[in-house]
């Protein structure tokens, strides 16, 4: 079993990232900020512009642990890493997955898995605070998204299965608002936005969803599989299509649950965001440094595995849906059984 060690993220839009023996040293100008031993991190996670020097680089990819840069408002921009640890047996079964009748039934299982689990979240919201929302609204849209999991898992072709992934999102999205009990006045969401978000509970899901997805591109690397070929979002260049399949199963119960405790205990305010001339919301600085802090924590909490039965902590979960793909792909396994919240 992987052991989950920690990630090292770096919010700070100034900072250089250098090397001092099997050190990772923090600098700001001149000024040490801190310093870390490279065998206690798993990867790290840098946001600022000036970058890393090449000695650390060459070091993470000797070591085997992740770089990753993003922009400062949370989207990926690229990643350093050393040499795949998959095989190319592995590799040829995914890209020949592509091309005969194993695609489908891993996307149907997939999707069918994601409305599953925007299901649980929405009755358990109904269960905890009934009286606080339209409990009805929100029970039957539930009922809905429960029903389209079980044509999703029946889906005879991608469009159909496309077409109710779709309608169910906005279904979801329609009463996610209800969800918010606190700071109304400011946390209002009248809908899915992105590139740019244009409103705080936007920049907060999107912020949470890019942080999920790097999660199950270095999950996948570690497994062998290619996270660059999928089997429900397309492919394009640069797109990490097979991390984006794997986020969906968790994007309702890990990301969205996670934001809306944000918001419903204060940890964010409106103190907490920024907006851009053109009309872009973003999480300033310190907020960043708390979304991530809680982050950390939330991927610290345990929970029971579906199909393993096994008590593991959230941050192990992409690993674990990782190792079972690739099992389902070199033939051990009759079937890909995702991820299902309960």
């Amino acid at each position: 079993m992987k052991k989950l060690l920690n990630t090292l993220y770096v919010t700070s839009e100034d900072a250089y990232l250098s090397l001092d023996g099997e050190n990772v040293v923090i600098l700001s100008g001149e000024e040490v900020k801190g310093r870390f031993p490279l065998h206690t991190l798993e990867g790290i996670v840098t946001f600022g512009y000036t970058g890393a020097c090449p000695a650390l680089m060459g070091k993470c990819a000797e070591m085997n642990k992740s770089l990753v840069f993003m922009r400062p408002n949370g989207k990926f921009l690229a990643r350093v890493s050393g040499k795949c640890c998959g095989n190319v047996l592995l590799r040829t079964a995914q890209y020949a997955a592509l091309n005969d009748q194993k695609s489908l039934p891993i996307a149907r299982n997939i999707i069918s898995a994601k409305l599953a689990n925007s299901a649980a979240v929405l009755r358990r919201a109904v269960s905890d605070h009934e009286m606080r929302m339209d409990a009805k609204a929100i029970s039957e849209t539930a009922a809905c998204l429960k029903s389209n999991a079980v044509k999703a898992y029946e889906a005879v072709d991608f469009a159909s299965l496309r077409g109710l992934e779709g309608e169910s999102a906005n279904r979801y999205f329609a009463v996610f608002d209800q969800m918010i009990l606190q700071q109304k006045e400011y946390f209002q969401f009248d809908g899915r936005n992105r590139r740019p978000p244009m409103d705080p509970v936007n920049a907060l899901l999107s912020f949470g969803y890019t942080l999920l997805t790097s999660m199950c591109t270095n999950a996948l690397e570690a497994v062998g599989l290619d996270p660059y070929v999928g089997v429900f979002h397309t492919q394009r260049p640069g797109r990490r299509s097979l991390a984006l399949d794997l986020a969906e199963e968790f994007r309702a119960p890990f990301v969205d649950r996670f934001v809306l405790t944000l918001i419903n205990l204060k940890v964010v305010s409106p103190r907490s965001f920024c907006e851009k001339n053109d009309g872009a919301v973003l999480l300033n600085d310190e907020a960043r440094k708390d979304f991530l802090s809680a982050w950390q924590g939330k991927k610290q909490e345990e929970l029971v595995h579906p199909y393993l039965g096994e008590k593991l902590q959230w941050g192990l979960m992409p690993h674990i849906q990782s190792m079972l793909l690739a099992k389902f792909l070199r033939g051990d396994i009759d079937d890909y059984p995702p991820f299902v919240w309960k």
